[in-house]
């Protein structure tokens, strides 16, 4: 029950980065598994990939 929460939390956050950076949510859970989920982080990495397109 814990993992599939954890699951769930993690695809709110990949779908809000999604949202708010305008990458795809596949590229946001991929920088959750690289990073973590240290919101500042995610912002701008995927800021960073954003711009790099």
């Amino acid at each position: 029950m814990e993992k599939r929460r954890q699951g769930m939390e993690v695809e709110a956050l990949a779908a809000r980065l999604a949202k708010e950076t305008g990458v795809s949510v596949e590229q946001s859970r991929q920088l959750i598994e690289l990073i973590g989920t240290d919101w500042n982080s995610l912002l701008r990495e995927a800021r960073l990939l954003k711009d790099a397109h």
